[in-house]
C-alpha cells in the first residue's frame, strides 16, 4: 500500500490530484476484497480517529467507526455539544489540543471555513466529512462505485439531476472533471452551479479531455448518460424554501420515464438520505438499475482507504 498521501488533509475534491483519487479508488478496491474474504491488514492498529459531528449522520459515522475497527484502530465520537467548542473555545485551540491525542480528525460541520481553520491548526490529518461547501468523502465513494460498476471512469457521462448549487453538486462536478468523466448538471433556472465552481470544473475537464455542461432541461440532460445522480431538493438549512422548491423541482424527479431517456444500461445513484417520492421514486430506487445501496456500502470501503492512506 503506497503511503504517498500520508499526513495530508482531505478537504475538497479540488485539492486532490487525479493520481490521488485513483490511489484512493484502487486502495478501496483492495480493502473491499479483503473485507469480503476476511483478510484485512491491521494497518491502523494503535491509531485513533477523533470524529467531531455538528450535524446528524448515519452512513458517515457508522462507516468510519466500523472501518476504523476493521483496520485495527479506534474511533472516538465527539459531539460538538459535548466539546468546549459548545462553550466558546476557539477552533484553533480545539485543533491544537485534540490533535495531540489522536492520529487524525474527522469533522462534519456546517461551515467550510471552520473546517479549513481546524486543519490549519491541527498537527494531524483532517478529513472533511461534509460542510456547506463540499462533501469529498461521498464523491470519492461515488467515483469508486462508478468504476466498480462500469470498469472505467474516463469517458463516462454522469448527469446530476436536481439542485446544482449544493455541497454534493459542488464536489461531484469537480470530481468528475478530475477523472475525465463528462458531467451534465440538469437543474431548474436559478439552481445551477455557481459561476466560480463551473469555471473551475470546465478548466479541469478541458485538461482531462472531458466536458462539463449545464441545462435546465432534464430530458436533454440525461440523454446518453451512463449514470444518473440525484440528491434531496431541500438541504439542511433550506427548510424555509421548501414550498417554493417543491414547485421548482417538480420536473426534476428521477422516475422510470426520465430513466428511460438515458442509456439502457445506465445506473442510478443517490448519496442518501433520500426523500422517496420527491427527487426519486420507489420504482427507480428499488429497481434493477439502482446502485444506491451498493454505493452506501462502499462508503465504508472508501473511508477505510482514506484513513489507511492519510494515517
Amino acid at each position: 500500500m503506497s503511503l504517498t498521501m500520508k499526513g495530508k488533509n482531505l478537504m475538497t475534491m479540488e485539492l486532490l490530484s487525479k493520481e490521488e483519487i485513483e490511489q484512493i479508488i484502487k486502495t478501496a478496491e483492495t480493502l473491499k476484497l479483503g473485507t469480503k474474504i476476511g483478510d484485512l491488514p491491521p494497518v491502523l492498529k494503535g491509531k485513533t480517529l477523533g470524529m467531531i459531528f455538528e450535524k446528524n449522520s448515519t452512513r458517515t459515522r457508522v462507516s468510519f467507526e466500523v472501518g476504523m475497527n476493521h483496520l485495527g484502530g479506534h474511533a472516538l465520537f465527539l459531539s460538538s455539544k459535548d466539546l468546549q467548542l459548545g462553550r466558546g473555545e476557539t477552533i484553533a485551540d480545539t485543533a491544537r489540543v485534540i490533535s495531540r491525542y489522536v492520529d487524525a480528525i474527522l469533522i462534519r460541520a456546517y461551515s467550510h471555513a471552520d473546517v479549513v481553520e481546524l486543519a490549519k491548526y491541527s498537527s494531524v490529518p483532517v478529513i472533511n466529512a461534509l460542510t456547506d461547501y463540499a462533501h469529498p468523502t461521498q464523491v470519492l465513494t461515488d467515483l469508486f462505485t462508478a468504476y466498480e460498476k462500469k470498469g472505467k471512469l474516463a469517458g463516462l457521462k454522469m448527469t446530476y439531476v436536481g439542485d446544482g448549487n449544493n455541497n454534493m453538486a459542488n464536489s461531484l462536478i469537480i470530481g468528475a472533471a478530475k477523472v475525465g468523466m463528462n458531467f451534465t448538471c440538469a437543474s431548474p433556472e436559478g439552481y445551477g452551479p455557481t459561476p466560480e465552481i463551473l469555471a473551475k470544473a470546465e478548466a479541469i475537464a478541458k485538461e482531462n479531455g472531458s466536458f462539463v455542461e449545464v441545462t435546465t432541461d432534464p430530458v436533454a440532460g440525461v440523454k446518453d448518460a451512463d449514470i444518473l445522480y440525484t440528491d434531496v431538493w431541500v438541504s439542511m438549512g433550506q427548510e424555509a424554501e421548501k414550498e417554493q422548491r417543491m414547485v421548482d423541482f417538480k420536473a426534476f424527479q428521477i422516475n422510470n420515464e426520465l430513466l428511460a431517456k438515458a442509456k439502457k444500461d445506465a445506473i442510478v445513484m443517490h448519496c442518501l438520505p433520500a426523500i422517496r417520492g420527491l427527487e426519486i421514486t420507489d420504482q427507480v430506487m428499488d429497481g434493477p438499475q439502482s446502485v444506491v445501496f451498493d454505493e452506501a456500502e462502499n462508503r465504508m470501503h472508501v473511508h477505510k482507504a482514506i484513513m489507511a492512506l492519510l494515517i
